[in-house]
């Protein structure tokens, strides 16, 4: 068995396109939606990561408001910062880029951010409305965090079943394994979901019993072929930097073994998979931000 490929990349152009016309119709009503956001600092993955979110706002004619703060920014720098991005009428959805300078209290600056320009959907306000179960397109509406909105995306767009299936998330961070799984056992979606982490006993044989894995353990090449139920989707969302190319690049690895391709009925690749769904629900979260607003003017 050969895996198909979850390609995200052709999956966030489908969801560019559709947001494209959906600014277009903000055009005409006179809003423009924008993406802000906060560096602080000048690390490398950083820049590149905030860089690549800017230019998938272009495509889809989303403004672009960049502040850049230096690394020895105090606390109380980066707390102006992000009470000048909530008061900007420029900026429907913002966020601040991680990791923030060692000493900061990220927590405390997070939840700074007004919940309705949260675009990573990770406020604890927003989290808790994902634990109540409400709906993003619901008279209460919240942000979805992009990772787990864009996981489900990829595998509706490519047709895998969810409903009824048993779902194992390694990791148990609140960007990825703690929201999805609140995400995917929701009315709707209907999966039934066990979350796994590097303290679960025998986490093979857990992983064996999936009809979908999701890797966001950041351990390089963990998932091996012999974990996976034959014909199971398998997501590869971890990335870890291995070393450097010949050219100086850094070298990185997922989660998953490429052996695990033998075997799954579906296959992320990493890079090329859920990275660039994150990036389509960022830009998504924004123009639905706008939207909001118009439905507010109303």
């Amino acid at each position: 068995m050969t895996a198909l490929v979850l390609d995200g990349v052709a999956a966030a152009a489908a969801v560019k396109a559709e947001l494209r016309e959906r600014v277009a119709v903000l055009a005409e009503r006179g809003i423009s939606p924008g993406l802000g956001t906060l560096l602080v600092g000048d690390d490398g993955a950083s820049r590149s990561y905030v860089t690549g979110k800017h230019r998938d706002c272009a495509e889809v004619g989303v403004q672009s408001i960049s502040v850049e703060l230096p690394s020895t920014a105090t606390h109380h720098d980066i707390s102006a910062a992000v009470r000048a991005l909530n008061d900007d009428p420029a900026v429907t959805g913002f966020i601040t880029q991680l990791p923030l300078p060692a000493g900061t209290d990220e927590n405390a600056v997070l939840e700074l951010i007004d919940p309705d320009k949260d675009a990573d959907g990770l406020h604890p306000t927003n989290l808790g409305r994902l634990v109540l179960g409400v709906d993003p397109l619901t008279a209460t509406p919240a942000p979805l965090p992009c990772t787990p909105a864009g996981i489900i995306a990829l595998l509706r767009g490519h047709g895998v079943p969810i409903a009824g299936k048993h779902v194992v998330v390694i990791g148990r961070g609140i960007t990825v394994g703690r929201p999805l799984g609140l995400l995917l056992s929701r009315r709707g979606l209907d999966a039934t979901v066990t979350l796994t982490h590097s303290r679960t006993a025998d986490l093979a044989e857990e992983v064996s019993r999936a009809d979908i894995v999701v890797a966001a353990m950041g351990q390089p090449h963990l998932v091996r072929r012999h974990w996976i139920k034959p014909g199971a989707a398998v997501l590869d969302v971890g990335v870890t930097r291995v070393g450097t190319t010949d050219s100086g690049k850094a070298r990185l690895a997922g989660d998953i073994h490429p052996e695990v391709a033998e075997v799954a009925g579906w296959l992320s690749p990493n890079p090329g998979g859920v990275g660039p769904m994150t990036r389509a629900m960022l830009v998504s979260n924004v123009v639905q931000s706008a939207e909001r607003f118009l439905e507010r003017k109303r």
